[in-house]
């Protein structure tokens, strides 16, 4: 299988953690996949993604304390595997895991996935379970110096013991068998707690995409959390489809500021089957999981910049709302198919030019040779925004002919300027963002 067939196009989706956190539940999900069927499929949205610690009993319960509940009760089977928690997922009971779920989400015509953290579950390794497919033992592969920082379910597996690999392909043997399409491994990316090796799960990345390759089913990896390491873009396009560029983004304008710079170190590597993340999208109603429920942080100027840049830079797009509490507007945002367009293939991406005040990304559509301005003011007050035109189509390698008339129509509002002394240039609000498609006259 080629796994770069498996996600051609950046993913878009929704994701229970920004609203959930480790609370969510198999009635949330389906009425989450409910809406996303009736208002959001038709534009590319397919995604239904269950978060972080769906196997745990009492989760989110001690969140004044802990948000992961130090050596909680997992449900597991016999091999060490997570199973859901049947008190949350009661359609999993009896052994039927996630098959119930994601055959409800397939009914839907939508796609399912999970989070996953890297390893295998203490719990395992303390009782000496077997590992399907291997003569070894939990405690065998199990390496307790290899752990997470922030997570406490896990050991991290030893490279050089078979029993590992063998254990990641029974779990993703069992992930086929519920119909799952999408994988999100966490503290894998950047195993941010050795700061002397924050790549110190290299060989697990590999053991998940050999994993994936056995068990016949086409799964979409996703690593997390970042900041990804650029001098390893080459292992994570080898084996995965994406990859956090940052460790969590949240609804704060120094944070959707600093995804510029990042964006600009990763713009190279944005290919079919391979695409940097710039995590998910904090819009509508958040935090409920986290203890009190809020709209989201960003001013309606700074959504439309993260949702801009986040198009033209080609980030996968999954949204952390509870998307049944979606506004009209939030929903414009999420449904502007020209927007959404510039994720489809034959698009690319580039920044132009960056300062402090200010950025412009660039953008071309290779078979009908569309070239798109995406203008960003980084300042406190509106402000006027202007690229040369010579600049922006060299930066595509588009030809734009000597004298011609050239208008940009602004794809988020629909105004259309003329490009007047041989430039593309706006009145852009503070924060803001304009995406300019040009045209000839």
């Amino acid at each position: 299988m080629d796994k770069n067939k498996f996600a051609q196009t950046p993913p878009m989706g929704w994701n229970s953690y920004d609203y959930y956190d480790t609370s969510v539940n198999e009635e949330q999900v389906k009425a989450n996949a409910d809406y996303m069927a009736a208002h959001l499929k038709q534009y590319g949205w397919e995604y239904v993604v269950v978060d972080i610690q769906w196997y745990a009993y009492g989760a989110g319960s001690m969140r004044d304390k802990h948000q992961y509940i130090p050596f909680s009760k997992l449900e597991m089977d016999e091999y060490g595997r997570l199973l859901p928690c049947p008190e949350r997922f009661p359609s999993a009971a009896g052994g039927a895991g996630f098959r119930p779920l994601a055959d409800y989400i397939h009914s839907l015509g939508l796609k399912f996935g999970i989070h996953i953290m890297r390893g295998i579950p203490r719990a395992a390794a303390q009782q000496h379970l077997p590992v399907l497919g291997s003569s070894q033992t939990a405690d065998e592969i199990a390496n307790p110096s290899s752990i997470c920082g922030w997570n406490p379910d896990m050991y991290g597996l030893r490279r050089e013991e078979e029993g590992s690999q063998a254990y990641y392909d029974s779990l993703f043997a069992l992930y086929a068998q519920w119909g799952v399409d999408y994988v999100k491994c966490d503290d894998i990316c950047n195993t941010n707690l050795y700061k002397e090796n924050p790549y110190s799960a290299a060989h697990e990345i590999e053991m998940l995409h050999k994993a994936i390759e056995k068990s016949g089913r086409p799964v979409v990896l996703s690593l997390s959390p970042g900041p990804a390491l650029i001098e390893k873009a080459w292992h994570y396009e080898k084996y995965a489809n994406m990859w956090r560029i940052t460790d969590d983004f949240w609804d704060k304008w120094e944070l959707l500021l600093n995804m510029f710079e990042r964006c600009e170190l990763w713009q190279n590597h944005v290919k079919e089957g391979c695409f940097p993340d710039c995590d998910m999208l904090p819009l509508g109603f958040l935090g409920k999981g986290f203890g009190e429920e809020r709209q989201t942080n960003f001013t309606k100027d700074e959504q439309v910049t993260m949702m801009t840049l986040w198009c033209i830079f080609r980030s996968p797009l999954i949204l952390g709302a509870k998307m049944t509490k979606l506004d009209d507007w939030t929903l414009s945002l999420l449904t502007n198919q020209r927007v959404l367009d510039l994720l489809k293939e034959g698009h690319h991406g580039v920044q132009v030019e960056r300062d402090k005040t200010h950025a412009v990304w660039a953008g071309r559509e290779e078979k009908e040779g569309r070239v798109y301005a995406a203008l960003f003011n980084f300042c406190e007050e509106e402000t006027e925004v202007s690229v040369s035109l010579e600049d922006l189509y060299a930066s595509v390698s588009a030809a734009n002919e000597e004298g011609a008339k050239l208008t940009a129509e602004e794809l988020w509002t629909g105004e259309t300027v003329e490009c007047k002394d041989g430039k593309v240039s706006g009145s852009v609000k503070a924060h803001g963002a304009k995406l300019y498609l040009l045209k000839k006259r």
